[in-house]
C-alpha cells in the first residue's frame, strides 16, 4: 500500500514548480493529475462509500469504540466496494504518514 500514499510536501512543491517553469516557458497551462491516494477518517470513508468513489475500504480491528466502524462492512456490502480488516490502527496509519488511524 505503500504505492498509495499522499504526496508528500517536497514531492508536491516539485511537481509545482515543474508546472511553474513549464507556464513561464509559454507552454499551455495544463493542470497535473493527481494520483489515487489513501483516505483516512470515518467521515471521509463513509462520504466516499456513499458516492462510490473508493475502490477499497481498509478497517482497523482495534477501533475503540467499535461502533465508530462496526457498520462499515454492511455499508461496503451494500454498495459493492471491497473491504478488508488489518490488524491494528498502527499499520493503518503508517500507510498515511500519521501515528495511528482508523
Amino acid at each position: 500500500m505503500d504505492k498509495y500514499r499522499p504526496e508528500t510536501k517536497e514531492a508536491k512543491k516539485e511537481r509545482l514548480k515543474a508546472r511553474a517553469a513549464d507556464k513561464a516557458e509559454g507552454k499551455a497551462d495544463a493542470p497535473t493529475k493527481r494520483a489515487p491516494v489513501v483516505r483516512h477518517g470515518i467521515n471521509t470513508v463513509t462520504t466516499l462509500i456513499e458516492k462510490k468513489k473508493a475502490q477499497l475500504v481498509v478497517i482497523a480491528n482495534d477501533v475503540d469504540p467499535i461502533e465508530l466502524v462496526v457498520f462499515l462492512p454492511a455499508l461496503c456490502r451494500k454498495m459493492g466496494v471491497p473491504y478488508c480488516i488489518v490488524k491494528n490502527k498502527a499499520r493503518l496509519g503508517r500507510v498515511v504518514r500519521r501515528k495511528t488511524t482508523t
